[in-house]
């Protein structure tokens, strides 16, 4: 059973915030990764280590996997369209779905290297760090957004002195820690995946879906 909910943002020219919340939605503990990649991952693991692997699960913003080719199918014109000539193939399906929904404007994964070092960090934290314990994608600027339209009033704890070192970073672990409680706890919803390319969880379910652009076409 899940009882701790631990959101990361990635950084590259600075340390790596994370937040922990617990069930309540309350503030466990909060901090920062520093150093270079390996460091890194070493200081999230010896954090993750207090806690038994099946009660504690990780999300992170940024994609999962990287994409290695072009993809061919596009969201246009509220439908699915082949790709064009002049189109280089970047995104996956979690980010068109976001994107089609008017959520956030993804910084699309590229159709192939060289990937941008934030995103390689975090191909690194989910190879490392999901062998061991349970991880999910985030989008913070998502989950911002479809709370707003939902005129939610979901509430979570904040250990305000975190904030000093970089106050948009450490809320956007807390919204990632938080939407990955919601979800856990069945009031969000897993997006994208169609391409095999990781999804994408959001706390809540998306207002008036557009079912089409939530399968990937031919399955």
């Amino acid at each position: 059973m899940l009882l701790y909910f631990l959101g990361l943002d990635l950084q590259v020219s600075r340390g790596c915030p994370y937040a922990i919340l617990d069930v309540c939605g309350k503030t466990v503990a909060d901090g920062w990764v520093e150093g270079d990649v390996s460091k890194r991952v070493e200081c999230l693991s010896e954090v993750l280590m207090r806690y038994e692997p099946g009660e504690i699960a990780v999300a992170i913003d940024a994609p999962r996997i990287p994409r290695t080719s072009a993809r061919q199918w596009f969201w246009r014109r509220k439908r699915w369209a082949g790709m064009k000539a002049a189109e280089k193939g970047a995104g996956r399906h979690c980010e068109i779905v976001v994107a089609a929904h008017n959520l956030a404007n993804p910084q699309w994964t590229p159709a192939s290297g060289p990937y941008p070092q934030w995103m390689q960090l975090g191909f690194v934290f989910f190879e490392r760090i999901g062998t061991e314990y349970a991880t999910y994608e985030v989008f913070p600027t998502a989950s911002y957004k479809l709370l707003f339209r939902c005129d939610d009033s979901l509430e979570v704890s904040i250990r305000l002195g975190s904030l000093a070192d970089g106050p948009k970073d450490m809320l956007d672990a807390y919204i990632a820690a938080a939407t990955l409680r919601e979800f856990a706890q069945g009031r969000g919803c897993e997006v994208g995946g169609g391409d095999g390319l990781g999804t994408i969880i959001l706390p809540r379910p998306i207002q008036a879906p557009i079912q089409e652009v939530l399968t990937w076409p031919g399955g």
